[in-house]
């Protein structure tokens, strides 16, 4: 696993790339070499500081608009279903947390020239891997690295505001449509917004206009629906286009059914099942009628909408509130879920009928779950963030291999030892981000991931995610 370097009195050889709020520092006299720092394992000693290592990341960049965005949502774009050239272009849709409710708003915004190192979509010939892998791993690579990354310069964000009543405390774009959105305020209100105009002027328009500043524009949303409550809960139908699910902290959930491409019918009669705040909501990504929700009495309850208002089954899931779900689309039987205690699961839904249906249990983050969300290109990985301000990244098809270990320990000659208190599991580590809330992998840029904290956003490609692609690409 990659994780951030330690000791803050050796000269940073690459300042392109560095995370902010990492620390850096200005000595430029080295005193002693610099060491991997193990988050959980390792203290922090009188005088030290974390830095972060760019070689640990393909592209790393971080960008903010404004007031800190709980929620935020990738828009799926036209501009190719699997994109591995770099520069890259992405387009979110997000929701500020205001001082003031008044001067919240709704951000679509699109950031260009995203620049980082090539990769090859499939894995090199072993000669040409061997190759490849001397020249990266060595000092003078550095000059080679600015000649690899596509475009030229920062990345350029251009953003389009439209204004809110309250704060969001979520928003996502509906799957088949993406200019549809919808938004969660805490006034109580869930509202959906078709932002194709805003979508289409970023666009057309060009990389160095409107960098950044814009006015807020006023638009009506499609439809309004008010709550009992203010809630998080808020997802759209993979299958069934315009279908959406909203749940609040008075245990309510609520069906949207489009009646059109602008308007919806929402059952006003809720569906009740938890006995506190329904914290998160995740429709199946193989059957139309069937959906998850978590909630704060510490289960998670699938749902059949085709067998009334209850739910199918409901288990208990952990000890404390469940903030999080997410069901894995390549695998739809493992469904991931996070909570308030910092330990995150995955269970086997198939294995429910048996009683245990847990297949992995992990206590390593010792603050609250924030998010998670399997990748949509590996079936076995999944990201997760928490309030310790940690995100990490996970291949549960990984184990110890004593046999391998001693062998590259051989070859290098080095201290490559794990330490035990840390899983064989855990891929990489990013840090660098205050007050971490939600992450995002990109559907459409295999091994790219997009976080949002109370500084603003990281989008990062850790170097170690190595995605198969097919290879005619």
């Amino acid at each position: 696993m990659v994780r951030s370097i330690k000791n803050p009195k050796k000269a940073k050889r690459k300042n392109k790339g560095s995370k902010k709020g990492d620390g850096s520092s200005s000595s430029a006299i080295p005193s002693m070499p610099a060491k991997v720092w193990q988050p959980g394992v390792d203290k922090l000693e009188e005088g030290e500081e974390l830095q972060c290592d760019p070689s640990a990341y393909n592209s790393l960049h971080a960008f903010h608009i404004g007031w800190p965005c709980l929620s935020f949502d990738i828009v799926r774009d036209t501009l190719g279903l699997v994109r591995t050239e770099f520069p890259h272009t992405v387009y979110f849709v997000a929701g500020t947390q205001a001082e003031k409710a008044a001067w919240n708003s709704l951000g679509i915004f699109k950031v260009s020239n995203i620049s980082g190192k090539k990769r090859e979509p499939v894995p090199a010939k072993p000669a040409d891997e061997d190759s490849n892998m001397d020249s990266e791993d060595s000092d003078s690579d550095e000059d080679s690295d600015d000649e690899e990354a596509g475009g030229s310069g920062a990345p350029v964000l251009q953003l389009r505001k439209v204004a809110h009543e309250g704060c969001v405390n979520r928003i996502r774009a509906m799957t088949q449509n993406p200019h549809i959105c919808a938004s969660w305020a805490d006034t109580g209100h869930v509202q959906v917004w078709d932002f194709s105009s805003h979508l289409n002027a970023l666009a057309e328009s060009e990389a160095d206009v409107s960098q950044g500043a814009s006015s807020v524009f006023n638009q009506a949303p499609l439809v309004k629906f008010g709550h009992k409550d203010e809630g998080f809960a808020l997802d759209w139908s993979p299958l069934v286009p315009g279908r959406l699910l909203s749940g609040d902290c008075k245990n309510y959930i609520h069906l949207w059914e489009p009646t059109s491409g602008s308007t919806w019918n929402v059952d006003t009669t809720p569906y009740i099942g938890h006995t506190s705040s329904v914290e998160d909501l995740q429709w199946s990504p193989t059957e139309p009628d069937v959906f998850a929700s978590c909630s704060v009495d510490g289960n998670i309850a699938i749902w059949d909408i085709r067998l009334g208002k209850s739910p199918a089954t409901s288990f208990k899931a952990h000890d404390a509130d469940v903030n999080v779900i997410s069901w894995n689309r390549l695998a739809s039987c493992m469904l991931a879920s996070g909570s308030d205690d910092g330990t995150f699961s995955i269970r086997d839904l198939r294995l429910l009928k048996e009683g245990d249906s847990v297949v992995a249990h992990f206590e390593y983050h010792k603050h609250p779950i924030t998010s998670i969300e399997w990748s949509p290109h590996e079936a076995s990985t999944l990201a997760v963030s928490s309030s310790d301000n940690q995100l990490t990244i996970w291949d549960l098809s990984l184990e110890n291999d004593e046999e391998e270990e001693a062998e590259f320990k051989a070859k290098t000659k080095e201290q490559v030892n794990a330490p035990k208190d840390l899983p064989p599991q855990l891929l990489f580590v990013h840090q660098g981000q205050k007050d971490l809330k939600e992450l995002h992998w990109h559907a459409q840029i295999p091994g790219m991931l997009v976080s949002t904290a109370a500084d603003g956003y990281n989008i990062l490609m850790p170097s170690n995610i190595q995605t198969t692609l097919p290879s005619e690409l």
